[in-house]
């Protein structure tokens, strides 16, 4: 097991205050302004750059294997030269599914470096879906960690595999396990003049898998252009230096976990904490036994630290600064407090998005603003959106509509050049998909963000949901985020997922929520909560008691199956319960009140 590598004491706390705002901006603005002067300087050769300054200080930890800047830039040299070996050409793909760790890095970095292109695989995925994945990008190559081998033996890759090798492998991996053949066969000294290509900052770096909770995942292509903005962007957004040391626990085969988090804390000199997965058992011993004055995270994260025990722990740690987005405000002001957290920084964005947004205010809530001097620059709008025409709403003559202060409509950027492009996916057709066209003047392009926002008078931005997640009832349209916390704040629930469903005869969709619950959960106690929280046309209809909650990687609820098993006794073996406005209490829902129901011979 790897140890923490020594470092100098962190500096005391930035200023979190808002006029400490602007200086955020102004610090992004500054380290990304002059990107394009040097467009054959990507990260791979900024990392190379590091390794002289900072040397045997440490880069990438975990309790597996340290990396210093010296030890990251040379083992990304050496797969460099393995990727030459091959004859992996500018613009051929390679797979990669492997768990998070330094190694995971440097082995793109190293790859990229000489043009080629890293699919990174998302290792919760297995069969069709895994299968679709690696399709979908044509790869040359798919580098395996040794733990997912069982992954790639499934009858849907094995007739269309690609030249697949091991990374970790034990001895019956045989010629094709890379570990011993990196080491060994290829030098980690810098690349000479023939070794090296004229990759760019146009030219692509990777492909990263979007995440939804519905159909099958898309390629989005990340130039190193966009690699090198995030990097640097982010790295003035939170004031990075050599003192700081981020935690990162999120998947590496995403955008933030693997991109984000790492690059912008090494390109300032800090180093990153790499953990396989969260724990919150050991969230706060981590963070204080590596030190860390950073920590990235998703909204749920937090949610599940703020449910957790005490902990020892939980208020030793030295974090300066907490970086990542989907905080909801309740969850927000009760994990800043509890854990005495000095700043935290929510941001908006997506891995193929053409805007972002950042809360350097600390309003809890908002997902952020575009200050008014850079609203040129990051163009975004909010659009009046129809649910059921699932499509936003157009005027007479053919133009979108913008929302007033405080109405939800789907967010929307402006496609243009630099800092505004959008790069698609691997397929043209999902890439048309989310372009938006003949927006406020003939002829103009935005991307569809697919996310519902609504903006206050100041300017901030609020997530209300994603396009699909809401639902239409009763003439009303319904948030599942708004339906989800009520829910959840009711004693005896533990976690709730929400969605609609189709009834036979009725307009729109019903409520429904999955529910796992406590052993104090009580039926009529729900009911009174929603009662007095609710609209009517807000509470779930249909209940339906789960073990267990399906969550994908990053927590976000998986609601696509549920949605279409419906609400049907017959076909599905968890408890349901019917809303009985009748009553005014929760039915069990049997096959007769089920068939009553789809009859139309029950009022809803």
């Amino acid at each position: 097991m790897a140890t923490p590598m020594s470092r100098d004491a962190p500096s005391p706390a930035r200023d979190a205050s808002p006029g400490g705002s602007s200086k955020g901006w102004l610090r992004a603005l500054e380290m990304t302004a002059r990107l394009d002067d040097a467009p054959l300087r990507t990260l791979p050769v900024v990392i190379d750059e590091l390794a002289e300054r900072f040397g045997d200080a440490p880069a990438l930890l975990s309790d597996r294997e340290c990396l210093s800047f010296s030890a990251l830039a040379e083992r990304s040299r050496r797969y460099a030269r393995w990727a030459l070996d091959q004859g992996i050409a500018p613009g051929d793909v390679v797979c990669l599914l492997m768990p998070n760790c330094p190694d995971y890095m440097a082995f793109w970095l190293g790859v990229s470096r000489v043009g080629g292109v890293v699919a990174l695989l998302n290792t919760n995925l297995t069969a069709a879906s895994l299968a679709h994945c690696i399709g979908v990008v044509a790869p040359k190559h798919l580098v395996v960690a040794d733990d997912y081998r069982a992954a790639i033996a499934s009858p849907e890759l094995t007739h269309a595999a690609p030249k697949t090798w091991t990374i970790g492998g034990g001895p019956d991996a045989g010629d094709s396990t890379l570990t011993p053949l990196v080491a060994g066969a290829y030098d980690g000294a810098p690349l000479v003049a023939d070794e090296t290509r004229p990759v760019t900052l146009s030219d692509r770096a990777l492909c990263i898998y979007t995440s939804g909770t519905t159909g099958l995942p898309k390629a989005a292509n990340i130039s190193h252009r966009r690699i090198m903005a995030w990097a640097y962007w982010f790295a003035g957004m939170t004031d990075v230096g050599p003192d700081d040391r981020m935690y990162d626990c999120l998947p590496m085969y995403h955008s933030i976990g693997g991109i984000v988090a790492p690059a912008s804390v090494l390109v300032g000199g800090g180093s990153v904490v790499l953990r396989e997965r969260f724990s919150v058992g050991e969230f706060w011993n981590d963070i204080v036994r590596w030190d860390c004055t950073l920590f990235q995270y998703i909204g749920e994260l937090c949610r599940y630290l703020n449910a957790a025990l005490p902990s020892p722990a939980e208020r030793r740690h030295r974090l300066r600064l907490c970086c990542g987005n989907g905080l909801r405000a309740d969850v927000w002001e009760a994990f800043q407090e509890r854990f005495r957290i000095p700043q935290i920084l929510e941001f908006y964005a997506a891995t193929e998005g053409t805007f972002s947004l950042y809360n350097l205010e600390g309003k809890p809530g908002s997902i952020g603003r575009i200050p008014p001097y850079l609203a040129h620059r990051f163009p975004a709008a909010i659009v009046r959106f129809d649910a059921d025409a699932n499509a936003p709403v157009r005027d007479t003559a053919g133009l979108c509509i913008r929302c007033a202060r405080n109405e939800v409509g789907e967010a929307i950027g402006r496609i243009g050049d630099g800092g505004t492009r959008f790069e698609g996916y691997t397929s043209d057709d999902e890439t048309e998909g989310k372009v938006l066209r003949d927006v406020f003047a003939p002829g103009d392009a935005w991307f569809r963000t697919g996310d519902l926002m609504r903006q206050d008078e100041k300017g901030f931005f609020y997530f209300v949901d994603r396009v699909g997640g809401s639902f239409r009832w009763k003439g009303e349209n319904v948030s599942t985020l708004e339906v989800h916390a009520a829910i959840a704040a009711c004693p005896g629930v533990l976690d709730a997922q929400v969605y609609g469903v189709a009834v036979p005869g009725a307009d729109g969709r019903a409520g429904m929520a999955a529910l796992e619950i406590a052993d104090d959960f009580d039926l009529a106690t729900l009911h009174a909560h929603l009662d007095d929280r609710l609209p009517a046309y807000a509470r779930p209809l249909f209940l339906r008691i789960r073990a267990e909650l399906e969550v994908t990687e990053t927590f976000k609820p998986k609601t696509f199956h549920l949605a279409s098993e419906g609400f049907d006794p017959e076909a599905i073996a968890d408890v349901l319960y019917f809303d009985d406005p009748t009553e005014k209490a929760y039915a069990r829902l049997d096959s007769d009140l089920y068939a009553r129901i789809v009859a139309g011979r029950v009022r809803l």
